[in-house]
């Protein structure tokens, strides 16, 4: 089987007397080892990649994933005492959640193309110093507009952040680990909602709403000194390489792997946002047990996608995708039956744990490698964005119109475009 290998398409770059760079041309062996050492010096951390994992490097970009999932959600599970403290209806704090990710939706890609030629290490904390600044002014502020308008500068952060934040990974590691190494960092997606959030409620309950978002703006900041101290920087894309957003998108097999990222979102937002009322539904079917282990088992699936991420990435992306059908179908079937609710919740969150590792990591192969990522990860994001957005709609119409014991059997139609879309995306988006 072929390995996982970033094709590079583009003209080699030497480095020009005034310091720029322009295509490789004919030159004396002399000016060529002159301009090759000079290049070297300037850019020692991209020849620099460890045979193995630089874990403090990667652990801090999984704090900063963490950081930004909780920035996020937090007020979802604080909407009792924000809504009684800031004077607005329960639907207001609501918005903020909502507010955050339509201005993460509508920054991603516009913002990733307008910083692509800055140096990436720069970029990066700026993310997390706004991520910091947005909650300290949430933690302090008793005005709703303020609040609001300091959730909308957090999301266009959170679009830069999710972006870069898995072509970062893939270009500190060997091009045979960097699936790897994207697992690692989005790891701290699956932690953040298994014990993240239920850990912040917990926080605002004991302290007050306001030491949650307090505690978030100091872990921001450390987050910040972390990378600072152990993160490689990588230059940002030189105008020569740089290709349009358009170009990037056409890339061979990264449509469809797009495709299935939106559909797989859509199927599973519609059944996920509405867990709740469809567990009831079970003769003994306690919610917050099925939610729990529905938590506990996507960082179990994180962890197998890293396995196998490198190797059996299309195989893997495609059992997932059978996996989480096969999960809505039983829940249709038999969701009622309290063993079948509890087993099929488990092999739903082991698959889709590790949707995320797998999708980036075929976006990253197909967008010409790591050094061109940012760009096709930030369409990615808003994809992945509106996935969620419509799945909760989808959902939502369903359990008014016919009933939450529907709702599996509409995810299960959802994912199941998603799968010949993974069938035919090509090898060098998947790989393998």
């Amino acid at each position: 089987m072929p390995r996982f290998q970033a094709r590079k398409p583009f003209p080699v770059a030497t480095v020009s007397p005034a310091g720029g760079t322009s295509p490789a041309r004919a030159a004396s062996p002399a000016r060529a080892a002159s301009s090759a050492a000079r290049e070297s010096a300037r850019r020692p951390a991209e020849s620099a990649r460890p045979a193995g994992l630089p874990w403090f490097a990667l652990l801090a970009l999984t704090t900063t994933a963490f950081t930004a999932v909780m920035t996020e959600l937090l007020p979802a599970g604080l909407i009792l005492p924000m809504s009684d403290d800031l004077a607005v209806s329960r639907g207001s704090v609501g918005f903020l959640v909502s507010g955050y990710a339509a201005a993460s939706c509508l920054a991603a890609v516009p913002l990733t193309a307008l910083l692509r030629r800055c140096r990436r290490r720069p970029v990066l904390v700026g993310a997390l110093t706004c991520f910091g600044f947005c909650n300290a002014v949430t933690a302090l502020s008793d005005s709703y507009p303020l609040t609001f308008a300091a959730r909308l500068l957090a999301g266009a952060a959170g679009g830069v952040c999710w972006a870069m934040l898995a072509g970062y990974a893939a270009r500190m590691v060997p091009a045979e680990r960097q699936g790897r190494a994207i697992a690692v960092v989005l790891a701290g997606i699956m932690v953040a909602f298994a014990a993240g959030v239920p850990a912040g409620a917990a926080l605002a309950t004991a302290l007050g709403w306001r030491a949650g978002f307090a505690a978030l703006a100091a872990l921001a900041l450390v987050a910040v000194a972390w990378v600072l101290l152990r993160v490689p920087d990588f230059p940002g894309e030189p105008a020569a390489a740089r290709l349009s957003p358009r170009r990037i998108v056409r890339a061979p097999g990264l449509r469809p792997v797009l495709a299935v990222t939106l559909f797989l979102l859509l199927g599973h937002q519609a059944m996920y946002t509405y867990i709740v009322p469809f567990a009831e539904r079970s003769r003994s079917g306690d919610a917050g047990v099925v939610l729990l282990m529905f938590g506990g088992a996507t960082v179990a699936g994180v962890w197998f996608a890293g396995l196998l991420v490198d190797r059996y990435l299309r195989t893997t992306l495609l059992a997932a995708l059978g996996l989480v059908a096969g999960a809505m179908l039983a829940l249709g079937l038999c969701g009622r039956v309290t063993a079948v609710l509890l087993v099929s919740v488990v092999v739903w969150g082991v698959a889709y744990g590790g949707a995320p590792t797998l999708l980036q990591a075929a976006v990253v192969a197909a967008a010409h490698g790591p050094d061109q990522a940012d760009v096709a990860t930030s369409v990615q994001a808003t994809v992945f964005n509106l996935g969620i957005a419509g799945g909760s709609v989808t959902g939502g119409v369903i359990l008014e119109r016919v009933g939450a014991g529907w709702l599996p059997w509409a995810a299960l139609a959802l994912v199941a475009v998603a799968i010949p879309n993974a069938t035919r995306a090509r090898r060098n988006a998947t790989g393998r």
